[in-house]
């Protein structure tokens, strides 16, 4: 299959590109290299696709409409996986139009250039922060309810209602898969994890804001795993959470941290706004729909992504 990932030198996208050229598929990136998070990290990261197998890489701007849709017709895919997007919570409240321009304009551009280049499947990686402010109780995909409590979750949300049009309109399956708390190797630095281990690292304190909540933590390779299922497995457009379906407290965190890192000293200070307090997938969809499981618990994901920082530190 010949894929186009857009996004493809960021977290997700770089190992999910090289899963599937792993996998024999064809790969074409389209990335902006925006510099939310270290360029010559992408660049590190688009290295090690290269070592997965050969690919095409375009440097473009998705904002471009017509750029945009010319060039899906000339790559020609068969499916797109649409991962390009400015991230982050706090962010956002800080620059909430840029959100509107990369996470829903850029998005509508690619749906279109999907629909006008013949493409039969997307996948748009959208988020749990969807869902707001929930209960302690698991996420079913019927609880979105339009109201978000950040920029970056109001633009994602926004996000999806243009697949819905756009798969109405081409006739497109538009699979949107919610991903809850991403972490492992080449995690992005501003996320809680990565942060922790590189202040931890340095032997610097670590800052917590409020109580810390719970989050349902996903290794990446359940994530990757996810994606190949949706591309795979499921012929219909569909909402469904990625996730690992076991909310992790910040204390339990904290602990699991401890263990490398003994020394640890951390500060408090009140709740960001934007900021939710947990959250946590069901996966009885992507069970039934997709077959999928995840796989790596919470302790095994960090001793991994611990491993991986002693060996890539100057990357952190």
């Amino acid at each position: 299959m010949k894929i186009l990932i857009t996004g493809g030198a960021g977290f997700i996208g770089s190992h999910f590109a090289v899963k599937m050229l792993k996998e024999q598929h064809e790969v074409a990136i389209i990335d902006n290299m925006h510099p939310y998070y270290s360029v010559e990290r992408k660049k590190q990261h688009l290295e090690v696709i290269k070592q997965a197998g050969d690919f095409q890489f375009y440097q473009a701007d998705l904002l471009e409409r017509e750029k945009t849709i010319d060039m899906i017709k000339r790559i020609s895919p068969e499916a797109i996986v649409h991962l390009a997007a400015l991230p982050g919570v706090a962010y956002s409240i800080l620059r909430p139009l840029e959100y509107i321009d990369y996470d829903v304009k850029a998005t509508v551009n690619v749906l279109e250039g999907a629909g006008k280049a013949g493409v039969k499947q997307v996948i748009f990686a959208s988020s749990s922060s969807v869902y707001g402010m929930m209960k302690n109780i698991p996420f079913k995909e019927d609880m979105a309810s339009g109201k978000p409590i950040s920029p970056y979750a109001a633009s994602k949300y926004g996000a999806e209602s243009f697949c819905h049009v756009y798969g109405h309109l081409y006739g497109m399956d538009v699979k949107i898969l919610r991903f809850f708390t991403v972490y492992g190797p080449w995690g992005r630095p501003d996320m809680a994890i990565a942060n922790f281990i590189k202040k931890l690292k340095n032997r610097e304190e670590i800052m917590i804001f409020g109580e810390g909540g719970s989050r349902d933590y996903t290794y990446i390779s359940d994530i990757v795993n996810g994606m190949s299922l949706a591309l795979k497995n499921l012929e219909q457009s569909a909402i469904i959470n990625i996730g690992s379906g076991r909310p992790v407290s910040m204390n339990q965190l904290l602990d699991e941290l401890r263990i490398y890192y003994p020394d640890m000293k951390i500060s408090r200070e009140e709740n960001r706004a934007g900021d939710v307090d947990r959250t946590w997938a069901d996966l009885s969809l992507a069970r039934e729909l997709l077959g999928y499981e995840p796989e790596v618990d919470f302790r095994k994901g960090i001793a991994e992504t611990v491993a991986w920082a002693e060996q890539y530190e100057n990357y952190l």
